[in-house]
């Protein structure tokens, strides 16, 4: 669980409060899911975000520990560069993208947080980079290129 918000409204008998909780669930091992859930009580929101979560689970390509490549994640404005590190970086992260890679099985990565820090259009702008993410493999077979052309890094002449 990531957060619980609570909103008030007034009535004549005085306020009536509803919380509303996000949640990230994940297996560590490349599979991770966002809910928001919205109750009178804080334990049932966090029920119905939860089974929001695992319904909204997405993969997420994951390379030694890292991702493949730069990306930039977007929700309203919100922005989050996400890049890949190397071998015993960890995860340098703000409190939102932090959890999500950790909970998708990534141990090495770099991000900031870019425009509005609001929490859930962070955790929405991670999961639009996680979604836009493609390994070489995957990049080659949507290009109808075979797996064994691959380029050398400096570019064939």
């Amino acid at each position: 669980m990531l957060f619980v918000n609570r909103t008030s409204k007034t009535y004549q008998g005085g306020r009536r409060f509803r919380f509303a909780a996000l949640v990230i669930l994940g297996d560590r091992n490349g599979r991770v899911g966002m809910g928001i859930g919205k109750a009178k009580e804080v334990p049932v929101a966090i029920e119905k975000a939860k089974a929001i979560a695992r319904k909204n689970m997405i993969t997420v390509p994951v390379e030694n520990g890292t991702i493949p490549h730069d990306i930039v994640g977007v929700n309203s404005t919100s922005r989050v560069l996400l890049k890949p590190a190397g071998p015993g970086t960890g995860v340098i992260a703000g409190t939102v993208p932090r959890s999500i890679a950790e909970l998708a099985g990534i141990t090495n990565m770099l991000s900031k947080e870019l425009g509005s820090r609001n929490r859930i259009n962070v955790a929405y702008a991670v999961f639009d980079g996680f979604k836009n993410l493609r390994t070489a493999k995957q990049v080659r077979a949507l290009r109808g290129e075979p797996a064994a052309a691959a380029q050398p890094a400096g570019g064939a002449q």
